[in-house]
């Protein structure tokens, strides 16, 4: 969503989306400003989380593995 500034995040469908995913954008914007005014926070972000299901749940995943 902030790459959309216009769009008012405080208003009702927007809070709905904008409020569990702040915490971690927040974190990432943190370590990683914006590239030529450009967020990839949430790209970044997306990765991140994908490693992190591949590494546990995957085919050879940890949790998969102990099952």
């Amino acid at each position: 969503m902030t790459w959309y500034p216009q769009i008012p995040l405080k208003q009702f469908p927007y809070s709905l989306i904008t409020f569990p995913t702040e915490p971690l954008l927040f974190l990432l914007r943190k370590l990683i400003p914006p590239i030529g005014g450009i967020d990839i926070s949430p790209v970044i972000g997306v990765g991140i989380f994908s490693l992190l299901r591949e590494m546990l749940l995957g085919q050879q995943g940890v949790l998969t593995m102990m099952q």
